[in-house]
């Protein structure tokens, strides 16, 4: 549990340059500090095969995989912040701490071998999102949207709560392994509580990952966030959250798939069909990508579903690619509204001929999440169908491709307008760290795309 401690440790330590007015230190110790984290996840690789704090958390190579892949996100969006917070305010520290303090709690969601943990890790990071997402104090958008997903929030914790504790009056336990003790040693007698807590634990997660028709608030919540924390809830908080999904079904509750698939199957059509049309629609890059994110829940909630030997392998390969693809995305989305002030699509019109690099890299971001082959999106969505189609859910998969063609439609409005419409426009500057970002990750995604053994065989 290095990790949770070096990133506790360094939110606390970023606090204190920030009051003793050390604003210049705090992006680079706050970069080394995640460097130093992740190095301690792959260096924890396989030291833990039991839970340990008495059985509370569990840091097995799940939690280091899906640690890194969070904690490299976040390097990512660290290296986007510089000069970012400075615009919005003058005390920057307080924009570290708190995206630190919310990573410490993502650490807890996918590491935890106890119910109590797993809400006290959601609720970490929760209450460090209404801040984030409020934290433009002047600015009405932000006021909305911190409002929303508060409310939201404080809803999906009852849900989640509830759940929990039926659980918990059915098996007498908290503890992973005493709840699927308990499943185990009778399936036919699981009290109908036990039935009940499993679903308020689907509502209340489904809250959580921006799942349909739980999403509610969670397109307006994206749009009026600074479109840098935007940028970390679509990614890294989303991810998390699947992680803590995963954990508790394939642990858990896999002897009861029957009862709980078909839920999952609902609720996966659902964020399919509402996540594309409703992005068909739009007019802006920013809420566009706000309603494709509930689509890509529905794809990820394909391993859930299928729940075989490859399904943390599957749910970690999406969530790599949409994760590096959406920072791509957000990063171009910065550069548009910092200098353009609008991200309408026709604010991209002609970008190729003035800055191709940041053209091509937005191009890569764009086939990536429409699951275009040679990108690490398709090696993503084809290891999703592969697990669905194993567990027989063949019309799922058929639903999910023509979901997919419509998902092409709005994605490819990007790159049409970027090279295929005229526009009398100024060049975007470009700093040193975006193109460092953009560069390294279009190079992983087609990296991942050509080569998906890379990631695979580390899994």
């Amino acid at each position: 549990m290095s990790v949770l401690i070096t990133i506790s440790l360094l939110a606390i330590l970023v606090l204190y340059l920030g009051l003793f007015k050390a604003k210049k230190a705090l992006l680079p110790v706050s970069i080394l500090g995640l460097l130093g984290a992740l190095s301690l996840s792959f260096y924890e690789w396989g030291s833990y095969a039991q839970p340990i704090y008495n059985g509370m958390m569990l840091f097995d190579n799940f939690a280091a995989a899906f640690s890194g892949i969070t904690i490299l996100s976040t390097l990512l969006i660290f290296l986007l912040s510089k000069d970012y917070f400075e615009r919005i305010s003058s005390n920057i520290a307080e924009y570290y701490t708190v995206i630190l303090f919310s990573l410490a709690g993502i650490i807890v969601m996918v590491s935890y071998h106890n119910l109590t943990m797993l809400f006290i890790g959601i609720e970490i990071m929760s209450v460090s999102l209404y801040i984030l997402a409020g934290i433009k104090k002047r600015d009405f958008a932000s006021n909305e949207a911190a409002l929303k997903y508060f409310l939201m929030g404080a809803f999906s914790t009852g849900f989640l709560l509830f759940g929990i504790a039926l659980l918990y009056g059915a098996s007498g336990s908290f503890d992973l392994l005493e709840i699927r003790n308990y499943i185990l040693s009778a399936p036919q007698e699981v009290s109908p509580l036990f039935y009940g807590g499993i679903l308020l634990l689907i509502v209340g997660l489904c809250f959580k990952v921006g799942a349909a028709p739980f999403h509610f608030w969670a397109p307006d919540v994206y749009e009026g966030s600074p479109s840098l924390i935007t940028a970390y809830m679509s990614t890294v908080v989303k991810t998390a959250g699947f992680a803590a999904f995963l954990r508790l079904f394939l642990f858990c509750f896999s002897p009861l798939s029957e009862f709980w698939s078909p839920v999952l199957v609902t609720l996966a059509a659902l964020s399919l069909l509402i996540g594309n049309i409703t992005a068909v629609y739009q007019q802006h890059f920013k809420r566009m990508l706000a309603y494709s994110s509930i689509s890509h829940v529905g794809y990820m909630l394909f391993a859930v579903i299928s729940l075989n030997g490859s399904s943390d392998t599957s749910i970690f390969v999406y969530a790599a690619a949409y994760s590096i693809a959406s920072i791509m995305a957000f990063a171009a989305l910065i550069l548009l509204q910092r200098q353009v002030g609008t991200d309408s699509f026709d604010s991209f019109n002609g970008l190729a001929r003035k800055n191709p690099f940041l053209a091509l890299t937005l191009t890569v971001a764009m086939l990536s999440l429409a699951g275009i082959p040679l990108t690490a999106g398709f090696i993503g969505k084809f290891m999703m169908f592969t697990s669905a189609l194993s567990t027989y859910h063949t019309y799922l998969v058929l639903f999910a491709v023509l979901n997919a063609a419509i998902g092409i439609f709005y994605y490819f409005r990007v790159i049409v307008a970027m090279y295929f419409k005229e526009a009398d426009r100024h060049e975007l500057i470009v700093s040193p760290y975006y193109r460092l970002v953009l560069g390294l990750s279009a190079a992983a995604t087609i990296l991942l795309g050509v080569y998906p053994e890379l990631i695979s065989r580390l899994i």
